[in-house]
């Protein structure tokens, strides 16, 4: 007998803080691939760890579930990580879907990376293992480099490290103010991480 689990679609479930211009490509990729059909597997839900996160009423309009935990609601990061990990469940039980990042801004713990390993995926701004953390354009800058771009990456404890899935590089311009080349970055990072995340489907992973 096949269980329920194995002939459902796998889930992927997007975890957002803000517009999640990057959660809109994959469900937009999801769709124009077909991913459903393809792969198996589809978009089960966004969730936010801020209720007034404008990607949440945009997932909504694609007819995708949605969640919310707020992390001001929990005194401290492992309390509030392990009501995101009930919320996840409930859009994948049987614990077999991705965890996707997409612009969620919050650090998380090694108890919940460890639960989900090697299925959390996370997209960052510098070609990594290059500035990790925060201000990753005006860093790029200030150091004089050439180039920037964007990462797709496992979720590891570390912070912003793990393996890369796939990366794009970007050429720093002169006058290039921080914003101006995150602009240029992020068009590349609706490229590169719904492609990163089908090749991850298709390999089974």
């Amino acid at each position: 007998m096949t269980s329920a689990g194995a002939t459902s679609p796998r889930p992927l479930v997007i975890l957002i803080s803000g517009t999640g211009s990057n959660m809109q490509a994959i469900v937009r990729a999801a769709q124009q691939r077909r991913w459903r059909e393809r792969y198996r597997a589809e978009v089960a839900a966004v969730i936010s760890n801020r209720p007034d996160a404008k990607g949440l009423a945009w997932a909504a309009e694609q007819g995708v579930p949605t969640a919310v935990v707020d992390h001001q609601a929990y005194p401290s990061r492992e309390a509030f990580d392990d009501a995101l990990a009930q919320a996840i469940a409930r859009f994948d039980p049987h614990g077999r879907g991705l965890v996707i990042l997409a612009g969620f801004m919050r650090i998380l713990t090694p108890g919940f990376v460890q639960h989900h390993e090697g299925r959390i995926v996370n997209i960052h701004p510098s070609l990594l293992p290059a500035f990790p953390g925060l201000h990753t354009h005006r860093r790029a800058i200030e150091a004089g480099c050439r180039f920037a771009g964007a990462t797709v990456h496992l979720v590891t404890a570390e912070l912003d490290h793990g393996p890369i899935l796939e990366q794009a590089v970007v050429p720093i311009l002169p006058g290039d103010t921080p914003e101006t080349l995150a602009a240029r970055v992020l068009t590349q990072e609706h490229l590169i991480y719904p492609r990163a995340i089908e090749r991850l489907l298709g390999a089974g992973v």
